[in-house]
């Protein structure tokens, strides 16, 4: 029996969903940092569960159609696609809390810098996954080689960040404990940016049945 059109428009729309939470997740811990609302980053901690809610939820769901449906060819790759970047939503809201975590202990302590890069970092790391979520449902090969490609703009502003906070800490050691805890928040944007490449290398799977995980962006070709 072959799988519905309504099924995968079900299972899509839960997927959206997650997304969704996800990027107000990455959204709201950075705010709680920039803006030193410790309120909010208790937020994004506490709302993490209805995301792994949608984890299991969505991952319960693309068993069934497994199960239920044997499905091949395109089907068969979008369902195992749509298991995989569940795992990798859930990873990202992971690193979310983490930010939040952070942003609690930053809160308790004097401004050591102006946060510039770090918030240009969430705005391109967001976008990511937006368009990567944008290019599974639209089937869209190319916006997922662009999420790709943004990758190397987000390495580059955790270098920055970095490079920035080591200066400081050489020149003043009382900001140690400050800029560890600032070079984790970048650290885990890096990663999150690295989730949403994931996602994007699933959807040129899902699309081409092309696997192109481990390969440079100027190997790619589809």
């Amino acid at each position: 029996m072959p799988v519905r059109e309504e099924e995968l428009k079900h299972l899509k729309g839960l997927l959206l969903q997650m997304a969704g939470l996800v990027e107000t997740s990455i959204r709201d811990s950075i705010r709680s940092l920039t803006e030193r609302d410790s309120g909010l980053a208790n937020q994004v901690i506490k709302q993490d569960h209805k995301i792994n809610t949608y984890d299991v939820k969505i991952d319960e769901e693309c068993i069934r159609l497994l199960a239920l449906k044997q499905p091949m060819g395109k089907d068969l790759r979008f369902i195992t696609t749509a298991m995989k970047i569940t795992t990798d939503l859930e990873r990202i809201a992971d690193n979310s809390v983490n930010i939040a975590e952070r942003a609690l202990e930053l809160n308790e302590e004097p401004i050591l810098k102006p946060y510039v890069d770090i918030p240009r970092m969430r705005e391109v790391t967001q976008g990511m996954i937006r368009d990567a979520i944008d290019a599974f449902v639209n089937e869209d090969k190319g916006l997922a080689l662009d999420v790709i490609m943004r990758d190397d703009e987000v390495d580059d502003l955790n270098s920055m960040v970095l490079k920035d906070l080591i200066f400081l800490m050489t020149q003043d050691p009382s900001t140690v404990y400050r800029a560890m805890k600032i070079s984790y928040v970048s650290k885990y944007l890096e990663r999150i940016a690295d989730h949403a490449t994931n996602i994007a290398e699933m959807v040129i799977y899902m699309v081409e049945g092309k696997i192109i995980r481990h390969m440079t962006p100027d190997e790619i070709e589809i």
